[in-house]
């Protein structure tokens, strides 16, 4: 992709997770129920919120298209044996990857990387009313700008089918 992620990766070391996933893990907490689930997070990045979901007991498929971010995030310190067990890694990009169903799709600052012409169908298959569920934030204005709607969904929202809980969006 670009020259320079090697420096995010640098400056992102040791970063907790992310507010919305803990929000979205937290509320599938409360909610019971037991059993393995499947989330896949897409444009993992060093894996900041992978680490998460795997500490939290879920079963993880990690998507990035930069190979080093695969490579940093394997080579995690705080990856224990039996959540490296747990965890996939596909090293592709995330609107061309293919994934199964989910208990919960996370996506934090990596939607803008998206080609806005294959954003709807991307943002259909995260939202999709058959059981996943989908965190996500947004960063870049110009995006926001040519996908009001769907930036505001984005930013907003936790998805459920059945209900939507609001997520604290930037600057709130």
């Amino acid at each position: 992709m670009t020259e320079g992620w090697g420096r995010y990766y640098e400056a992102a070391k040791g970063g907790g997770p992310r507010e919305t996933l803990r929000l979205a893990l937290d509320l599938f907490e409360s909610e019971g129920g037991g059993g393995e689930r499947l989330a896949v997070d897409l444009g993992c990045g060093e894996g900041r919120d992978t680490l998460e979901l795997l500490r939290r007991g879920w079963r993880v498929l990690a998507i990035d298209a930069e190979p080093e971010a695969i490579e940093r995030l394997r080579a995690r310190p705080d990856l224990d044996p039996d959540a490296a067990a747990r965890l996939e890694t596909r090293l592709i990009s995330f609107d061309e990857a293919e994934w199964p169903q989910a208990h919960l799709v996370n996506s934090s600052f990596a939607l803008p990387f998206c080609p806005p012409d294959r954003f709807p169908a991307l943002w259909e298959r995260i939202a999709s009313p058959f059981g996943s569920r989908a965190t996500t934030r947004t960063s870049s204005a110009a995006w926001q700008d040519e996908h009001p709607s769907t930036a505001r969904q984005a930013r907003e929202e936790v998805v459920f089918p059945r209900q939507r809980s609001r997520l604290p969006g930037p600057g709130r």
